[in-house]
């Protein structure tokens, strides 16, 4: 009896290494889905940043999508996340965060939270992230699901994003998540000198180009980089101004 009890101990002892093991190795179903997503969509459309890649590797997309749009979380494509408003495809949210060429001790300003995934991406290659979303509904589930899985350097705020947020300013890199016509003058004045803008620029309700502003003193360049179609930004400011 002794020694029976002593192998099937062994064997549950060796079952749970087993079972540790794997989950070290394979921490969700969907890692493969997530490495796929990298290789195929990602790295070879030109997205070179290590941090960026192993960033896109890291964050788990599919929960950052509604429920009955899982299986689709890791497709070549935006999704709608409620309230008008989408999730990037992978790509473009790679893309836009090399393009902010951030080291890692940055502080930065997302306007459009969303969901939180771009978010969630950018803390990950960043020291700071405020981001902003007018959206109420969206903005206090970004923010239970960011604090629930544990993106503590980021700070989800409820409000008109075209304004920016004053109290943090200024911020090395501002990335904005939905279309303009115009660089917003307020985000401009709250980047630092020598920071980078990255935005979807051009007619709201069409194709827009997604541009990187880089600042230095008064003075600003535009970069053209891509094609690219973004919901449109709302807020009081553009509303005002005959945009809906």
């Amino acid at each position: 009896m002794g020694k029976l009890l002593s192998l099937f101990i062994t064997l549950i002892i060796f079952g749970l290494a087993n079972l540790v093991a794997l989950a070290a190795t394979n921490p969700d179903k969907y890692t493969q889905s997530r490495e796929l997503m990298v290789q195929k969509q990602i790295s070879m459309r030109g997205v070179v940043d290590k941090r960026v890649l192993a960033a896109m590797q890291e964050v788990p997309r599919h929960l950052f999508v509604p429920a009955s749009l899982v299986f689709r979380a890791y497709t070549d494509s935006p999704l709608p996340i409620g309230e008008g408003q989408t999730i990037s495809q992978p790509y473009i949210v790679a893309l836009m965060t090399e393009l902010l060429e951030l080291n890692g001790d940055e502080k930065v300003l997302e306007i459009g939270t969303g969901s939180g995934y771009q978010a969630a991406v950018l803390s990950k290659v960043a020291g700071e992230v405020i981001s902003i979303e007018i959206k109420e509904k969206l903005c206090a589930a970004a923010d239970r699901l960011l604090d629930s899985q544990g993106y503590s350097n980021v700070e989800a705020r409820c409000g008109d994003g075209y304004f920016g947020w004053r109290k943090g300013a200024p911020y090395d890199a501002i990335m904005i998540t939905a279309a303009v016509d115009h660089i917003p003058p307020p985000l401009l004045a709250q980047l630092k000198d020598g920071g980078r803008l990255v935005l979807p620029l051009g007619n709201p309700f069409s194709y827009q180009n997604l541009v990187l502003v880089t600042k230095k003193g008064d003075d600003y360049t535009v970069w053209q980089i891509a094609g690219v179609l973004f919901v449109p930004m709302t807020g009081h400011a553009l509303q005002a101004s005959g945009e809906k």
